[in-house]
């Protein structure tokens, strides 16, 4: 099951700063939100609930952060509604790039990942004129520490229902099908794994790559949508260097 992975060519590293945290943190506070407000507070009967608690966690975020989220999603912000709206489109040399936002004023969200778009040398397209190139898929990632065993945690990820198994260099890379993400989390966090990240995600089918001066434009329109707080994930294909997360 082991192979090239695309989720490990194209995720970017998130910076550690506490600026960059306050903007994850803040960004699954509204995913927080719209779990809450389709299923309730609890995460014993709300699946959706769990599965954005093990990417906050995954994230870092504090338990106390996590739990004032749900109140406040159960309480004062429980008549905010927030919209699930995709926008999909080009970058520079025709990357294809899909946002995904929650927002609660679709007007302004347009006009400001429309703005990114010009800015940096892309176009904005219709729905549907970049998604047929990736697939939507469960990631998880953890880490590879000294003493695992390859073959042993391949076998331990099949037997949790994954589809597809990936050794890196620092981790291991566990995809399955959407359907079966929540039950695979479950499963793995039972035995005592944790992650580096687990969520839903769209991996490209295939990959563009970009000379320097096209990577730097890309970056910075991926640094836009990360700076925009309306914008909850990005998705592209293109073929980006590593890069090392910030102290």
């Amino acid at each position: 099951m082991s192979g090239h992975s695309k989720w490990a060519t194209i995720k970017r590293a998130k910076g550690k700063t506490d600026a960059a945290r306050g903007k994850v943190f803040t960004k699954i506070g509204r995913e927080i939100a719209v779990a809450v407000k389709l299923g309730g507070g609890d995460p014993a009967s709300n699946a959706k609930l769990r599965d954005v608690i093990s990417k906050a966690k995954a994230a870092n975020m504090p338990n106390d952060n996590i739990q004032r989220s749900i109140k406040k999603a159960s309480g004062e912000l429980g008549n905010i509604n927030y919209e699930s709206i995709t926008y999909e489109g080009y970058g520079i040399n025709g990357v294809a790039v899909i946002v995904e936002t929650l927002t609660d004023n679709k007007n302004r969200t347009a006009s400001d990942v429309r703005h990114i778009f010009d800015k940096c040398g892309g176009s904005m397209g219709t729905n549907g004129c970049v998604s047929y190139m990736f697939d939507t898929k469960g990631v998880i990632v953890i880490e590879r520490k000294q003493g695992m065993d390859d073959d042993e945690m391949m076998m331990t990820a099949i037997d949790c229902g994954a589809d597809d198994f990936n050794v890196e260099d620092e981790s291991y890379e566990i995809t399955t099908s959407t359907a079966a993400f929540s039950q695979v989390r479950e499963a793995l966090e039972k035995q005592g794994y944790s992650f580096i990240s687990a969520e839903i995600a769209k991996i490209p089918s295939n990959t563009v790559d970009l000379n320097d001066v096209e990577i730097e434009k890309f970056t910075r329109m991926l640094d836009m949508f990360d700076d925009n707080d309306d914008v909850q994930d990005v998705y592209h294909n293109a073929n980006l260097p590593e890069v090392e997360d910030e102290e």
